[in-house]
């Protein structure tokens, strides 16, 4: 019987579900159901089984990630006859709009918390780094928000840079969902936590030429969030209709034009902001980076995760 052909070699570690969940067991479930729902992004299934088999085992690999980062860099320090100047460990968490990765930042800045080597943790949003709507305008990228142009990337890599420093205290802008602006005087501040979480679109993209220093230089490692188009899609027509029915409702929402729309009405309205925008960005800018990350999650069409692809050291 002539031999198996060899399995593709890979730099990535695939492991099911089944296998991954096996590395919870004798981890305490650290969670609550009122916790996890405060944490749940809008029409994110989440359960606590999910939490248990999927999230808790990769907070403890992160939390380990961050403490033999610190260590090597004690040992970088005393190798040089320098003061050990412990910086902020950095964690991306990239994806498509509407794939769940603000949850996952979310529940990953509480899970890792807990850890007792990294008690303290930050959570940034690039959306803090898109140029505020005026200059969008005056650009000529308001149809394109989201897509790598229309984020200030040298303030991004400004802010990364000076937490990657050691410095005391880095301030970030804020962005107001409801807005949909960046809010002026409103700041998001980092004072030298154990790990600071990036979440993003984009922040895998490469340089925009080889002179330059990409986002992602500055990650210590880095997560994707990753599920297949089709099942995006219906992820974010459906979360469009729950907005219209919450958010969109506030008379102050930049979106409240669309609170009174037919659930038909809104589907198009929904269906065509997915084609004409997101559906190209994550085609041609955000699919792209994926296999720049540390770590894959696969999602299924219940936004569960299926797979777990880990790059191998």
């Amino acid at each position: 019987m002539p031999a198996a052909p060899a399995s593709p070699l890979s730099p990535y570690r695939d492991i099911t579900r089944a296998e991954w969940a096996q590395l919870a067991q004798g981890m305490p479930q650290p969670l609550t159901e009122p916790e996890l729902v405060q944490l749940r992004g809008l029409g994110d299934r989440m359960d606590l089984t999910e939490v248990r088999e999927v999230y808790l085992p990769l907070s403890r690999l992160l939390s380990l990630y961050a403490a033999s980062t610190k260590r090597l860099g004690a040992d970088t320090a005393a190798f040089l006859n320098e003061p050990d100047v412990t910086t902020p460990f950095v964690i991306a968490v990239a994806g498509s709009v509407a794939v769940g990765k603000s949850t996952v930042a979310r529940l990953l800045r509480e899970l890792v918390s807990r850890w007792s080597d990294t008690p303290r943790v930050e959570l940034v949003t690039t959306d803090g780094f898109l140029y505020p709507n005026a200059e969008l305008e005056r650009r000529g990228l308001m149809d394109r928000k989201g897509f790598p142009e229309s984020y200030d990337r040298r303030a991004l890599i400004e802010f990364l840079t000076e937490v990657k420093s050691g410095a005391e205290e880095v301030r970030a802008p804020f962005y107001s969902h409801m807005r949909y602006d960046i809010v002026p005087d409103a700041h998001v501040v980092v004072r030298r936590p154990d790990v600071v979480i990036v979440e993003g679109l984009n922040v895998l993209q490469p340089p925009p030429s080889p002179h330059e220093v990409a986002v992602s230089d500055l990650f210590d490692f880095s997560v994707f969030v990753d599920a297949d188009t089709r099942n995006i899609e219906k992820w974010y027509v459906d979360r469009f209709l729950e907005l219209r029915k919450g958010a969109f409702s506030n008379p102050h929402s930049y979106f409240n034009v669309f609170a009174h729309l037919t659930d038909a009405e809104a589907e198009q309205a929904a269906l065509g902001y997915w084609n004409d925008i997101n559906m190209p960005n994550l085609v041609e800018n955000v699919l792209p980076t994926k296999h720049r990350a540390s770590l894959i999650l696969r999602k299924g069409p219940g936004h569960s995760v299926e797979r777990v692809s880990l790059r191998k050291l």
